[in-house]
Parts: C-alpha cells; structure tokens; sequence
C-alpha cells in the first residue's frame, strides 16, 4: 500500500512538471525534420550550420516579484488545491524521512516530506497536496537539489493500477467530509491516469496530460467538467526530461518547444489547474506566484562536486566558443546567452514533442488563449527545439528534451550512442569521465525484454519519441578537443 500510494501522489503532481519545464521558444519560422538513414530526424552534417535562419526569442516583460516570498510560497502554498484526506496520509506515512526534509517549511508542512503541502479546506478537512517539487527537485550525489528536475521518477504503471490506488485511499476513510475530498481528487486523478503513463522510467508525461485537463475545465469560467468539454487525442507515449529551473534566469521562453511567451508566472501556476474550479480561485493562486518565479529565476545552478582539470578546461573553452556557442551561448566575463530556436532540420533530434503534440496541438493552444491564463500569456509551439544554457549541465543528464543520451562524452559523439541501455537509478551511480548517468548497453529492445522490471528501466530508442538522433555538431570535433570541451562544461 505505501508504494502504491506514494507512486499515485507522484502522478497526481505530474502536471507542475507542465508549468515550469524551461526550454525556450519564438516566431514561426521553423522548417520540418528531414528523415535519417533508419527514419529518425537527423541533422544533415554536410550542411553548414550558419547557413540555416538564426531565430532567436526577444525578451518580454516578466513582474517583480520578492525571492524569499516565492520559496516560502513554494514550499508551504497549496497551489494544488486538492488531496488526500491527512488521516489517510497519516496512516501510511506517520513519519517523514531526514533526507526529504528541505528548509522553510511551516505547520503541519514541517512533518511532510518535501513534495507534499498540507491544507485545510473551508470545511476544516485537512488534506495533503502534491507541489511543484514532485518533478522539480532531483537527487544527485547523495544530495537533494531544489530545481533540479527529477531524472528518476517512475510513471510506468498503467492507468487501471493508478485508479485501484485511488480506490484504496478512499477504503481508509469514513468522515463524509473526508470523503468528499478524497472524491473530487479521485476524479480528477483518475481522468488524467491513462494520459500519465510511459513505457519507460525516467521521464516525465506531463504535457500529455495537461491537455486533458483543459478539456475539462471551461476556459471562461474555470469550471470543472466531469465530460471532456472538447475533443481529446489517444493518450501517446511521448517522453520528457525535466529540465532545471536556473535557465529561467537566462531564458526569455517556457518549454523546450519555446511555447511559453508572455506571463511567465501565469504560465507555471497553470499546476493548479488539476484541482482548480473557478477564476476567482486561479487568481488568488496567482497573486503569489509572481514570486515565486522571481525565487526560480534568481536560483544558481550547482557546481560540479568532483575534480576539475582546470588546464585541460582552459583549453576546452576556446574550443566551445568556436563550436557550441552560437547555439548555447558564452560563459565567464562577457557572458552571453542568444535564446535561439532551432529547427527540427537543423538540430535533427526526435521531432514528435515539436510536431504538436498535447497541450502544444491547436486546440489547446486555443483553449488557453480563451481561459483566464491567457489574459497576460500565451502558447507558440514551434517546429524546432531552443538550446539551452549550459549552466550546471553536469547535473542534469540524461541528455536532449527526451533524455535519451546519458552522458555528455555521448552526446558530443554520436557513435558513442547506445541503441537500447537502462541504468540503476541510484542518484550516486554517476559517469565523472563521461559526465552523466553510468549505463549498461542491452542487446535488445523492449520488446525482446521479459523481466518487467529491467524492461520498465530500459531506453529503446527506436521507439516513437525516444530517438536519440541529431546534435551531432561533436562528431567533427578530435577526441582530445572533445575531452577539452567536456572539462570545461564541468565549469559551467
């Protein structure tokens, strides 16, 4: 029961990894994949990349906001206002773990563990709600790091186990009032349950089901509805990597498809719309989250805790000036990072997240354009990825927007690419040459694989959206420059 338990709330929190998930975006000037030798996207090495459009993502006016008053906010708000009954909670978790207590956290916070909140609705239920941390703090070294996105959660259940656990949670409760929570959070979880499974760990659905839930609410109104208000694709099996919040201090856009313009506040407290069911309600969550995008955006990345060989660094930079920083921008004095879009021909990864895909497929786009977070926000999907900053890159593998690269000395060789791995999960089982997750390579697929558990962990990437094709602008580089580049990315 406590594992099944603990796996739902997870799932119940999936859509905060929607709201603030930091890879950029800008005008329509995108063009379309181009298939590789085995039909993967992949980049055209004997194409100059100067000569593809350079498309970059003019900065908007962001509010102000006071840093220590967001990560109060963060850690203690309900900003999903909906959960599980504490007495059922209390009876699976009469504790709470050392290693999952973070600072600043108040009242009956103080004894839950970093990703639950605690409320107390209007009628003095007190429940246990999921928050952004869920998907937005990740455990590296034996450490937990706040902003980091969680390279390790597990949503490979399927939707009929995610409902039978929301059933159990109800069988630990007789208070009517309890009960009436525990069943407007169960509806909920469970219309989103099909919309939050993939077929491999590690990743993350939420823009699946984000979509889903704007198909339930009005967007007028807020409004919850119990039957999808407008037409709802299949669930799809689309992968992604959690990417760290200190880009939003560099980044001009929201999302690795560079969807997120205006408000970028508006657009991170769109986490609430799982429980949320009036305007009036929304808003009261949204007078506080313009600080706590001022506490995401004045967060620093971590520095690389092993040893550096800072003479071998010194001769990496100037090799990443002339090789990546047109994409990813310079570090150090004079720093500058661009903000660029690029387009699916010329970065060549798997183009299914920049195809439309859930919330970013029309529809949806119009829905929020309609709905209360379009006011001061908007969605801009594009055909295209934008590149990252680069600071605390040595924390955040697996690499590319649907982690399918484990380590950096891969991803600067796309040889050195496994077809099938999987990898321990163990935030200490760390590649310091490599730079990256350590991996085993697999002589096979998922589909060949018969133990459950090995095959949940597996990486096919001849999947749908797990391809790790393109970003092969490494390849060209010798292997001591490379060695020199990936030294100095430990730095950053």
């Amino acid at each position: 029961m406590r594992v099944k338990l603990s796996s739902f709330l997870a799932t119940a929190a999936l859509l905060v990894a929607a709201s603030a998930a930091a890879c950029s975006s800008t005008k329509n000037e995108a063009v379309a994949p181009v298939a590789g030798p085995d039909g993967d996207a992949g980049a055209d090495a004997t194409v100059d990349p100067a000569s593809y459009p350079v498309v970059t993502i003019g900065a908007e006016m962001q509010r102000t906001g006071d840093p220590a008053k967001g990560y109060r906010a963060l850690v203690n708000e309900p900003y999903v206002p909906c959960g599980i009954p504490l007495t059922a909670y209390s009876q699976v978790y009469p504790t709470v773990a050392a290693k999952d207590v973070i600072p600043g956290r108040e009242g009956k916070n103080a004894n839950l563990a970093y990703n639950f909140t605690s409320m107390t609705t209007k009628d003095g239920v007190d429940l246990v709600t999921s928050n952004c941390l869920t998907c937005h703090a990740g455990r590296i070294n034996g450490k937990l790091v706040v902003g980091l996105g969680a390279a390790d959660s597990d949503f490979t259940n399927d939707a009929a186990s995610q409902i039978q656990t929301t059933g159990f949670v109800g069988a630990l409760l007789t208070d009517p009032k309890e009960r009436a929570e525990w069943t407007k959070w169960k509806e909920r979880v469970d219309t989103v349950a099909p919309y939050s499974v993939l077929s491999t760990r590690g990743p993350n659905p939420a823009d699946g089901f984000t979509a889903v839930l704007f198909a339930h609410h009005d967007p007028k109104t807020m409004a919850w509805s119990s039957t999808p208000l407008m037409a709802v694709p299949p669930p799809a099996d689309v992968p992604v990597d959690v990417p760290p919040w200190w880009r939003m201090k560099k980044k001009t856009s929201m999302f690795y498809v560079g969807a997120g313009r205006g408000d970028h506040a508006r657009i991170m407290m769109t986490a609430s719309i799982l429980c949320t069911s009036s305007v009036d309600e929304s808003r009261a969550i949204d007078a506080y989250f313009g600080d706590i995008r001022a506490w995401i955006a004045s967060l620093d990345a971590p520095a690389y805790p092993f040893t550096i060989d800072h003479a071998l660094a010194d001769r990496g930079k100037p090799v990443f000036d002339a090789t990546c920083s047109r994409c990813h921008g310079t570090y150090g004095a004079g720093a500058q990072y661009p903000n660029r879009l690029i387009s699916t021909e010329e970065i060549g990864t798997d183009p299914i997240l920049a195809s439309g895909t859930a919330e970013f497929a029309g529809p949806f786009v119009d829905w929020f354009k309609n709905s209360f977070f379009g006011d001061v926000a908007r969605l801009e999907p594009q055909k295209g990825y934008v590149a990252p900053p680069l600071d605390g890159i040595w924390a955040t593998a697996p690499y590319l927007h649907n982690g399918s690269v484990p380590t950096l000395a891969a991803l600067l060789d796309s040889t050195k690419r496994p077809k099938y791995w999987t990898r321990s999960f163990v935030d200490t089982d760390y590649d310091q040459v490599g730079v990256g997750w350590n991996f085993t390579t697999l002589d096979h697929g998922k589909d060949a694989e018969t133990v459950d558990k090995t095959k949940r962990a597996l990486y096919d990437t001849t999947r749908l959206g797990y391809a790790n094709a393109g970003h092969t602008f490494g390849d060209a580089l010798s292997d001591d420059d490379r060695a020199a580049v990936i030294e100095y990315l430990k730095t950053l």
